[in-house]
């Protein structure tokens, strides 16, 4: 008995010095280590979970506490950097809208008006396909109140672009350069919306739409009246 005591008592103490000696040595298993972002980091971290929850589930849809465990971090977290969820979504529309914007302005670089409607339309359909989750946020009616305004604002800053360019044509062509705006406005809307549209179906392929939008564009303006006169009874 007293021998098989001292014999289990001797392996116990051989087992706890080798656990000690597993320990100080390292060589056991280990935690992973979690890496520790910048605030900048996190920042953007939170911007890329919050734009892809908004373009899925909208902003009502979407939750502080949702965007937080998706991050890994508590809601103070989010707080901290945006103020709430209000802020989060302010900043991620303004970065959207300032990206498509961008995306058009610097695609302007032809010298014909025909090529440069269709630099303009390829931009549009070009930020839809790989920026889909930012076109689906800014097609949305915004429930909270932008510096940078709406989407309908975006659509106005781009037909801006386009402005320019139709006021030449319609100065060379004998028309009132004064009406250039709102040519300007339905164009950009029609590839805009039909862009909605083929954000959903893809396809045709994007060339194929590019071309039938400046098919209909620019013929269209290619057979424009002067004076337009309306053939219905209704005048007014």
């Amino acid at each position: 008995m007293i021998e098989g005591v001292e014999t289990d008592s001797n392996t116990s103490g051989s087992k706890d010095r080798a656990a000690r000696t597993v320990r100080s040595s390292g060589s056991g298993p280990r935690r992973p280590r979690r890496v520790r972002m910048t605030g900048k980091e996190r920042r953007e971290q939170l911007l890329d979970i919050g734009r892809a929850l908004f373009a899925e589930r909208g902003f009502e849809g979407t939750s502080v506490e949702e965007i937080a465990a998706k991050a890994g971090v508590s809601k103070p977290v989010v707080y901290e950097h945006f103020g709430g969820k209000e802020g989060l979504y302010a900043v991620v529309v303004d970065r959207e809208m300032r990206r498509m914007l961008d995306m058009v302005t610097t695609s302007l670089t032809a010298g014909h008006p025909r090529e440069l409607c269709e630099q303009a339309t390829f931009a549009l359909l070009d930020y839809i396909e790989e920026y889909t989750d930012g076109f689906r946020i800014l097609v949305r009616d915004s429930p909270v109140a932008q510096s940078t305004g709406t989407f309908a604002s975006l659509i106005s800053d781009i037909a801006t672009q386009v402005e320019d360019i139709l006021g030449l044509e319609f100065k060379a062509r004998g028309f009132d350069a004064k009406l250039a705006p709102l040519y300007a406005q339905a164009l950009v809307g029609m590839v805009a919306l039909t862009g909605q549209w083929w954000l959903d179906v893809r396809k045709p392929k994007k060339s194929e739409v590019a071309a039938h939008l400046v098919n209909l564009a620019w013929h269209g303006l290619d057979g424009l009246e002067q004076r337009p006169r309306l053939i219905g009874h209704r005048k007014a």
